[in-house]
C-alpha cells in the first residue's frame, strides 16, 4: 500500500490522537498552520496530492517557503526516534512530566516533541494551554518564546529548557537561570534535526553526531538526517554519509561556532526564511520592479524580515499599507516583511542587485524607510 501524506489542522484539541490515527493507518502526518493564507494552503495541498513520499517516510514538516514555493521535508521514524533518549536526558523529563511547546504544531520543533510524546516522552502543552504551561517542568522552544513566557510568569514549575530555532541571547539565558532553570541551547535544522548542543560551554556535537567543517560549511554525519524533500529540492546536500544545509561555521577544539547561512537565509524566531522566495512574491506586486530581502537585527528573535522595494519605472513608491496588505494575503506570517524600505537598487556589472550594498545602505539609513 502506498503511503499518503495527510494534512491535519493544528487545532490543539485531540491533535495527538489525530496524528496517531494517521500513523496507525500507515500514512504520514503533516500539520498545517492555521495562520497560512489560502494561497499557501492550496500550494501545500497541491504538492501533497501530486508528489509521492519516498519509501520509509513517516513524518513530514513544512519548512521555509512562501506562497507557491512550499517545501516539505520528509523523514523516517528512526531519524527522530534515535534522539528521543538524549532529548529526555536534556529535558530531565519522562512520560509523567509536561513539556511546554510554545511554537505552532506545524513547526518541526514542536512536531518532533509530539512524536516524542507518542513514544513515551513528556506530555505536550501546546499554545493556548495555560493549565499545561503552569504544570510544565520542561520547555522546548525558541529563545524569543522562552523570554516571553518567563516575563509573563507563565512557567512557574519549569526547571529545564531546551532552546533552538535561533541564537540564544545571553540575557535570555541569564533570565532563565535566575529563575532556577537549566538551559541547553542547540543548533539544528529541519533537514538535519539536532546537530550540536550547549549548556553554557559552547556548541558541541549532539550525541550520535559527527561534525566537520569543509570550506567554511558545516557538514554532519548523523542518524537524524531527513530523507529529503517532497517533490522539490532545497538546501540539503549529501556527500556519502555526510550532509549539509549550507550553514557556515568554525570548529575548534570540539566547539562549533556558527557564522550564518551560506544561502543568506534569515533566522527569525522559530522560522528560517529564504530571502529569494519572499523576493519572488514581492516582484509580482503591482508597481514593484525588484526587491531585496534581508534580516534586520532584532535582539531576541534573531532578525526581522526586511525588504527594500524598487518601484517600477515611472511609478511612485508603493505605500506601506498596500505592501503589508498584499504580503499578508500571499505569505505566511513568519515570511512577511516587518520593515520596508524603498528606492533604486544598486547593481553589479551583470545587472543583478548588489545585495551586500543594499543591506549596508538600509542599515546605515541611506535608503528611505516606508512608514504608515
Amino acid at each position: 500500500m502506498t503511503r499518503r501524506i495527510v494534512v491535519l489542522d493544528d487545532t490543539a484539541d485531540s491533535l495527538l490522537s489525530r496524528i496517531e490515527a494517521v500513523r496507525s493507518a500507515g500514512d504520514v502526518p503533516l500539520v498545517a498552520d492555521g495562520r497560512w493564507p489560502a494561497a499557501q494552503r492550496e500550494a501545500v495541498d497541491a504538492l501533497v496530492r501530486t508528489a509521492e513520499p519516498p519509501a520509509g517516510a513517516a513524518w513530514a514538516t513544512l519548512t521555509s517557503g512562501s506562497s507557491g514555493t512550499a517545501r516539505v521535508v520528509v523523514r523516517t521514524e528512526e531519524s527522530w526516534a534515535r534522539s528521543f533518549a538524549a532529548v529526555s536526558g536534556f529535558l530531565d523529563a519522562g512520560a509523567e512530566q509536561v513539556v511546554a511547546l510554545p511554537a505552532p504544531a506545524s513547526s518541526s520543533l514542536t512536531l518532533f516533541s509530539l512524536a516524542h510524546a507518542l513514544a513515551g516522552g513528556p506530555r505536550p502543552a501546546l499554545p493556548g494551554d495555560d493549565a499545561g504551561l503552569a504544570a510544565a517542568t520542561a520547555f522546548h522552544g525558541t529563545p524569543h518564546a522562552l523570554r516571553t513566557l518567563l516575563e509573563r510568569g507563565a512557567l512557574p514549575r519549569v526547571r529545564t529548557a531546551l532552546v533552538g530555532g535561533s541564537h540564544l541571547d545571553q540575557q535570555v539565558r541569564a533570565l532563565a537561570e535566575s529563575r532556577g532553570i537549566r538551559v541547553v541551547a542547540y543548533y539544528g535544522a529541519a533537514e538535519l534535526s539536532f546537530v550540536a548542543a550547549a549548556d553554557g560551554t559552547g556548541l558541541r556535537p549532539f550525541p550520535g553526531v559527527e561534525v566537520d567543517v569543509r570550506d567554511g560549511q558545516v557538514w554532519v554525519r548523523s542518524p537524524y538526517v531527513a530523507l529529503g524533500y517532497l517533490g522539490d529540492t532545497g538546501p540539503l546536500r549529501t556527500d556519502g554519509p555526510w550532509a549539509t544545509v549550507g550553514d557556515l561555521g568554525e570548529l575548534r577544539d570540539g566547539v562549533l561556532t556558527l557564522r550564518g547561512r551560506a544561502d543568506g537565509a534569515i533566522l527569525s524566531a522559530s522560522a528560517t526564511v529564504i530571502p529569494e522566495e519572499v523576493e519572488a512574491h514581492l516582484r509580482r506586486l503591482p508597481g514593484v520592479r525588484d526587491a531585496v530581502v534581508f534580516g534586520y537585527p532584532a535582539g531576541g528573535v534573531g532578525a526581522l524580515v526586511a525588504a527594500v522595494v524598487e518601484p517600477a519605472a515611472g511609478r511612485a513608491p508603493v505605500g506601506a499599507g498596500l505592501l503589508r496588505e498584499t504580503a499578508a494575503a500571499g505569505m505566511s506570517p513568519s515570511h512577511r516583511p516587518r520593515i520596508w524600505f524603498t528606492g533604486d537598487l544598486p547593481r553589479t556589472a551583470a545587472g543583478k542587485p548588489a545585495r551586500a550594498e543594499v543591506v549596508r545602505r538600509a542599515l546605515a539609513g541611506e535608503v528611505r524607510r516606508v512608514v504608515g
